[in-house]
């Protein structure tokens, strides 16, 4: 099939999508294309997934089930974990993890797996494009070799894009389709084939000259976020024994109409995002003999927050004269921001390790994560335990490490012998707050 014959499929809304990925980035995507009325296969090694979906049931909080149902009924979604079904696509779009080594090297065993999958299916005219945030070069130095591994050629065969996801869990004034999306393609054919597909369902494309600048431009849109909220976290903890409230600092350097964007701490990053992006150009960058100081900076202040907020759990208890050792400790939120279900790279991860090595009986609370479940790096093994006034009084301190808007702050404060508070939960709290400590 021809670039011309695969961009009519495009316009008419004939071309089949097929998304490899049902996670957090691929099952939204999913949505758009089946919203913007194309047929659309969603691919997942995850069995249990792929059952989930074909029976129109969501495992993502943001997206009701709801949403899973019509695309059934419409006959436009359909799940498989048969790598055969791939063949049948037009577009093949890759939305699969690049987590980090314990080395902080990238790890692109996903990234290697998938397009192994995919070259084993691929025919001429198809578009192959990946979404997974990554390094400079990826598409073309990884990608392309095992894609053309099957015989056929890069911008003679099939086409070849990256189009960087640009998911923002749990957010309503922005969503997959109203987000301006970044395209960059293998050769001029390439992006106008990718740039028509992702046209068809998303508000505004940005193309880029190569998939090279499309990748670079992902990378530095989590580098600025990380080595600002590193900036905060380092203001917090030298305005901490200044005894001034940062958050208070930052609600008045906001009112600034230009030149300022304010950004908040917290515990440590979370996300998919943040907490891992920057690192893959750092690791880039020693190839090419060069250090990336901003980006080891802002992550050794970043990583280091969870060990800060434990020292001001440990100050907190002394003031009752009890160490961390043999106390009972209740972390509020497990995801890794307000109001969503997601804990991949979750700082109240780590909170919850460092207190049991500590010696504390930890429990957590999460109205949206009832149970944990095994991680790369990480199995609590636990289960969401109830907050009520009675449950409040039973823990020597309250660790608020995720501010979901669920919670009755006042309750909290009301009944709690300490709060350890990680987000200014408690700032609109009226009453004694004495035993509130700001971490």
């Amino acid at each position: 099939m021809s670039d011309k014959e695969l961009l009519q499929k495009i316009k008419n809304k004939t071309a089949r999508v097929g998304i490899l990925g049902m996670g957090y980035v691929g099952l939204p995507l999913a949505r758009t294309f089946c919203g913007a009325g194309f047929r659309t296969l969603g691919f997942d090694i995850d069995q249990r997934k792929v059952e989930k979906l074909n029976a129109g049931r969501s495992y993502i909080k943001h997206i009701p089930s709801s949403a899973i149902k019509k695309m059934r009924s419409d006959k436009l979604f359909e799940a498989s974990s048969n790598p055969r079904t791939l063949k049948g696509c037009d577009a093949l779009l890759i939305c699969v993890p690049t987590p980090l080594s314990k080395m902080r090297d990238p790890d692109m065993s996903y990234v290697i797996s998938t397009c192994e999958t995919a070259a084993g299916q691929l025919r001429k005219g198809q578009l192959v494009a990946l979404e997974s945030t990554t390094y400079p070069g990826t598409t073309q130095e990884l990608m392309k070799p095992i894609l053309e591994s099957s015989g056929l050629k890069a911008g003679t065969d099939f086409f070849l894009a990256y189009s960087p996801e640009r998911e923002d869990p749990g957010r309503k004034d922005f969503t997959t389709e109203t987000t301006a999306k970044i395209v960059g393609g293998y050769d001029p054919k390439s992006l106008k084939v990718a740039v028509a597909l992702y046209s068809q369902a998303i508000a505004k494309i940005v193309p880029a000259n190569s998939c090279e600048i499309a990748e670079a431009a992902k990378i530095v849109e989590n580098v600025y976020r990380s080595v600002n909220i590193a900036m905060v976290n380092e203001l917090k903890i030298l305005f901490e024994r200044m005894g001034i409230d940062v958050w208070e600092v930052i609600e008045a350097a906001k009112t600034k109409p230009f030149g300022y964007q304010a950004f908040y701490p917290g515990p440590g990053l979370g996300g998919h995002c943040i907490p891992i992006d920057p690192f893959y150009l750092s690791w880039k960058a020693r190839q090419y003999d060069l250090n990336t100081r901003f980006i080891e900076l802002a992550g050794e202040i970043n990583t280091a927050m969870p060990l800060y907020v434990i020292d001001r759990v440990a100050r907190a208890l002394n003031t009752i004269k009890k160490p961390i050792n043999g106390s009972k400790i209740l972390v509020l939120g497990l995801a890794y921001k307000k109001d969503i279900d997601d804990i991949r790279e979750s700082p109240s991860i780590e909170l919850i390790e460092l207190l049991q090595e500590h010696g504390a009986k930890v429990d957590y609370n999460d109205p949206y994560i009832p149970t944990t479940h095994k991680q790369r790096e990480h199995d609590l093994r636990m289960k969401s335990v109830p907050v009520t006034p009675a449950s409040i009084k039973r823990y020597d301190c309250v660790l608020i490490s995720t501010d979901h808007s669920a919670y009755d702050y006042e309750m909290i404060v009301k009944n709690a012998k300490l709060v350890v508070d990680t987000r200014n939960a408690c700032a609109k709290v009226k009453g004694n707050k004495k035993h509130v400590f700001k971490a």
